[in-house]
């Protein structure tokens, strides 16, 4: 017993010490328990329900995702003051209601832009996590930065299509399905072989990657802290049904590296009494959350189709991805690429 009440005390002393570390040792810890547990079950044949994946993905992206992205945008504006904000927020609801206008008039090319949103998201923010925390002393160059972001953000996409294709396209159907439309070509006619394209497109970029990192780095800490993460999010997207592995990568990888980059750069950062006050900032914060809720409620209505004609769970999985994707796309390109100064991934 006192054995472990002083592992539980270490613990506890260590993420009072380095919150950010232990952000990141979660974070791995818990994609590579899934990845095993999903491995076993995948050599013995078994598969959770679908109905049971479907409702570990809502739980996962709407309670523990959606209120993170909030707090990137809060975290980033509290301290840039109302002008600033004020020019954030209409170009924001521009970019929602332009790629809403997409979905409506163009859903396949709307789609491709959003399954492109989340692998500039995953890999994007990935790579200011290393920048931060992980080390990315290997990566000398930008063209070696940027292969880097598309093959951590490509596992998200890509490794799944190749792994769970008939999920994956199953539910990509049922996206498209919410503006009534649909597959054409290849991806309608031979979605096998699409399949292999892609699969193989990104193993050549995968071994591009790390091959590369190794040859400017050599066997540095960073390099084989990259192989190992990149080799556990190719695992855990292959062994983990898709449902389940998008539902919960968001929280249990993307939003706890983040938060603990938040937390380094809180501490890097002195102390500031600009920008927008603390009560202000948090009635920012709740404006915000209505405003997403409006968001959600302008799509169920100007969608055809908003449950795509399927039954209940796969019809909300549908919808609240296409939100997620619509909300996700200001939230890389506004929230981070037109916000040189600082961006919600900064990294000082």
């Amino acid at each position: 017993m006192a054995s472990s009440t002083q592992t539980v005390g270490t613990a506890g002393r260590r993420f009072l010490d380095d919150p950010e570390q232990m952000a990141i040792d979660v974070s791995r810890g818990a994609l590579l328990t899934l990845t095993v547990a999903f491995a076993a079950l995948y050599v013995t044949g078994t598969e959770p329900a679908l109905q049971t994946q479907m409702l570990i993905y809502l739980g996962g992206m709407v309670a523990l995702n959606l209120p993170h992205g909030g707090y990137e945008h809060f975290s980033n504006l509290r301290r840039r003051g109302l002008p600033f904000g004020a020019r954030y927020v209409v170009l924001y609801v521009a970019f929602v209601a332009g790629f809403i206008g997409l979905f409506v008039i163009a859903p396949l090319p709307a789609l491709a832009i959003a399954f492109g949103t989340a692998v500039a998201k995953g890999g994007h923010g990935d790579l200011r996590v290393m920048d931060a925390l992980v080390g990315s002393d290997h990566l000398v160059s930008r063209p070696q930065r940027v292969l880097a972001a598309l093959v951590r953000g490509g596992a998200v996409m890509i490794v799944p299509l190749v792994f769970w294709t008939d999920t994956f396209y199953a539910f990509t159907g049922y996206m498209l399905a919410v503006f009534d439309g649909r597959l054409v070509g290849p991806m309608a006619t031979d979605p096998g072989l699409v399949a292999t394209v892609l699969g193989g497109a990104y193993a050549v970029a995968l071994v591009a990657h790390l091959g590369g990192g190794l040859v400017t780095g050599g066997l540095s800490a960073s390099w084989l802290r990259d192989a190992g993460e990149t080799s556990l999010l190719v695992a855990f997207f292959a062994f983990v049904p898709v449902v389940i592995a998008i539902g919960l990568y968001f929280p249990l990888w993307y939003s706890l590296r983040q938060s603990g980059r938040s937390v380094l750069v809180e501490r890097s950062r002195p102390a500031r009494e600009d920008g927008l006050s603390v009560v202000v900032a948090w009635g920012v914060l709740v404006i915000g959350a209505f405003a997403t809720a409006l968001v959600a409620l302008a799509l169920w209505i100007v969608a055809p189709n908003p449950l795509a004609g399927a039954t209940l769970l796969p019809g909300l999985v549908a919808f609240y991805t296409i939100f997620v994707c619509i909300v996700a796309l200001p939230h890389v390109v506004v929230g981070e690429w037109l916000d040189v100064d600082r961006g919600i991934w900064y990294v000082p």
